[in-house]
């Protein structure tokens, strides 16, 4: 007897069923696309006991004929597919032929459909796949399909369903995901008899994204514009300071179609780097726009995974265009709406212009290493004597750092900031250059990247330079040694003078393309650390050794230091190393940049001005600048640096005003 039988083709119905159609929220997806693909403008959808018992979608589409209706719920029926030359560049967003018989093998079907220009519609009943009553009707152009009573024969799937509230929750996320997707369509949701959201189908991206996702969500994003090699990239992103638990707010468009990409979550995420709190996740809705024939829709049952053809062009794109945005980005975290909030919500132009933002590691890079230290540092080669010189004073070195840049002791912290006070204020013309007339030579102009509608192509970078203005401002003063108090026209700004110091030594060393300057020890640190530790400072000795820290094995199971980078304090060697190797332990599968910045981070933050310090009025000033400049947004670690308080804010607090 043959072990092996062909399946009725029933059965096969079924299976092909479970493929395509998973849970209510499948066929909702399958039905709305099929009403984008006809032509709709308008689309509605009700749902019912979370869309296991009823399922309607009603469009004003191309409508179908009755010699059509009767063949689209047989299996590979479509009229998107003609050939396999068809495949190579899919622009529809079905091609399959499957959907609607996989539908229809699982559940009761009732379709109204009329074309467009006819007299009269056509009503098709189906039950389990089979045509039981077909005839003329009168109904609307387009198309109007009730699916009923989903796999009430396949009971072995409906006991996996969950519950009505949850299945309605993922048939609404489905459809948002739909409508977000093709905003020149108006999307209604119905569920129960009640309307949840309604998308006004007026083509606008920020229409959709204001009134599919609210206006508190709208309100956090910044817009995202971009194009590399032909794959534009439009949409929003958020502020980093509206970060998430999770990456559920992060929707993806390739060509209106919603997707699911590592790829592009890593581009999106990479551009984060640095400026979103570890945990936090940012979101976005981007749209890219790219040729069918570089992408391929046909990897997955579903559509929502694809292939590109050349994934670092789409990174690129993608990275970049959030990665502008950021650097765009006009505002400080606040209670005051930003330029892109009142441009998302309507309150505002929307061309109105961004703040020029700063590429901070041109600053740096534009600058020898003898500039770079005489205008962070004050340190300068003698012309005449070849010592090192800061303020006409000699500086000694000591023999063993021979070969080493020697830096001054962290002591002089606050002689660096009034030199690099002095420099900054003759940069921006803050006030009349002082009497130094070497380092008014030397401080450059800093420049500032203006993002315009030109400049969407990443390989092309905008030429335009000219010098950041910083707002007239006064020093009110320092509340409980942490926080810079800043008055700018009528609002107070709030600086958190630790995290703003940690920005702007991270930045500092981050831009530094030769080793960074390190200090020789007068008496080495012994350190015994544990052995997880032990082999985690070997592995990684070469990146700690070009990032100044010079380390040698000790006896059994010691280490001495004999160098750490300059602006480290003696004390905070030991807790560094600590929070250096745990920090590596966590990300053992970091790539040598990511390892770099998280040590980076250390170093910046055990070299910034601490909490309850006593702070000079020239490190004030100096940070204050460096904030309300915009080049320090966040700390390192995502955390805004700065709030503003507005006198209207004050005056309700205070009940001036209600």
């Amino acid at each position: 007897m043959p072990e092996i039988e062909v399946l009725s083709p029933h059965v096969a119905d079924l299976i092909a069923a479970g493929e395509v159609v998973e849970r209510p929220a499948s066929v909702v997806k399958e039905l709305m696309e099929n009403s984008f693909d006809a032509g709709a403008r308008n689309v509605t959808v009700e749902i019912r006991s979370g869309g296991a018992t009823y399922i309607r979608v009603t469009d004003d589409g191309c409508g179908m004929a009755s010699e059509d209706a009767g063949v689209a719920f047989l299996r590979h029926a479509t009229s998107k597919l003609r050939d396999e030359e068809g495949l190579t560049a899919i622009s529809t967003m079905g091609f399959r032929g499957e959907a609607l018989a996989a539908i229809s093998a699982v559940s009761h079907i009732e379709l109204n459909t009329r074309r467009r220009g006819d007299r009269e519609g056509t009503r098709v009943l189906l039950d389990a796949g089979d045509i039981t009553d077909m005839l003329p009707t009168g109904c609307p152009e387009g198309t109007t399909m009730v699916v009923r009573d989903l796999f009430y024969n396949t009971p072995a799937r409906l006991k996996f369903l969950k519950s009505d509230r949850s299945e309605a929750s993922a048939c609404q996320l489905t459809a948002l995901r739909c409508a977000l997707g093709r905003p020149e369509v108006s999307v209604r949701f119905i569920k129960d008899g009640e309307e949840l959201f309604f998308s006004p189908g007026d083509g606008r991206e920020d229409s959709a994204v204001y009134a599919l996702l609210g206006r508190d969500a709208a309100s956090q994003l910044l817009r995202c514009t971009g194009e590399n090699g032909g794959v534009k990239v439009t949409g929003y992103a958020s502020s980093p300071a509206a970060g998430h638990g999770n990456r559920r707010e992060q929707y993806f468009f390739c060509n209106g179609r919603f997707i699911k990409s590592q790829l592009l979550q890593a581009a999106l995420e990479q551009a984060y780097k640095n400026t979103l709190l570890v945990g936090r996740y940012p979101a976005c809705v981007l749209y890219l726009d790219i040729s069918c024939a570089q992408v391929d829709v046909n990897v997955h049952p579903a559509k929502v995974e694809v292939k590109f053809s050349d994934e670092k062009k789409v990174f690129d794109a993608v990275h970049y265009a959030v990665l502008s945005a950021l650097r765009g980005e006009d505002r400080t975290a606040g209670v005051e709406l930003s330029a892109s909030t009142r441009r998302v919500t309507g309150r505002g132009s929307a061309e109105a212009p961004r703040q020029k933002a700063e590429p901070k590691q041109d600053f740096y890079r534009s600058m020898s290493a003898e500039d770079f230290r005489a205008n962070n540092y004050g340190v300068r080669p003698s012309v005449s004597a070849g010592k090192t010189e800061r303020a006409g004073t000699p500086v000694v070195r000591p023999p063993a750092a021979v070969g080493r840049t020697a830096m001054p002791p962290r002591d002089t912290l606050r002689d660096t900031l009034r030199e690099r006070e002095t420099a900054y204020q003759t940069s921006i013309d803050l006030t009349p250059p002082r009497a130094a007339p070497e380092r008014a030579e030397k401080s450059p102009q800093i420049p500032a990247v203006a993002p315009s509608a030109d400049s969407r192509n990443v390989e092309n970078p905008v030429q335009n330079v000219e010098t950041l203005r910083v707002p007239d401002h006064k020093i009110v003063g320092e509340a409980l040694k942490t926080y810079i108090i800043v008055e700018t026209g009528d609002q107070l700004l709030l600086i958190d003078k630790h995290a703003a110091h940690e920005r702007m030594n991270f930045d500092r060393l981050k831009a530094q393309e030769h080793e960074i300057m390190a200090q020789t020890l007068l008496t080495a640190v012994t350190w015994r650390p544990s052995g997880e530790d032990a082999e985690i400072l070997e592995k990684n000795a070469a990146l700690l050794a070009e990032l100044g820290f010079e380390i040698e094995t000790f006896g059994v199971g010691d280490y001495i230091v004999r160098a750490v980078p300059a602006d480290i304090d003696i004390a905070d060697i030991v807790p560094a190393l600590e929070e250096i190797c745990e920090k590596l332990r966590r990300g053992r599968d970091l790539d040598p940049q990511s390892a770099r910045d998280e040590i980076l981070h250390t170093v910046a933050c055990k070299a910034a001005i601490k909490a309850g310090w006593d702070t000079s009025a020239q490190e004030l000033e100096t940070i204050a600048v460096e904030v309300l400049s915009g080049r320090v947004k966040y700390c390192p670690h995502g955390r805004p640096v700065s709030m503003v308080v507005t006198r209207r804010d004050l005056d309700k607090l205070f009940k001036r005003i209600v």
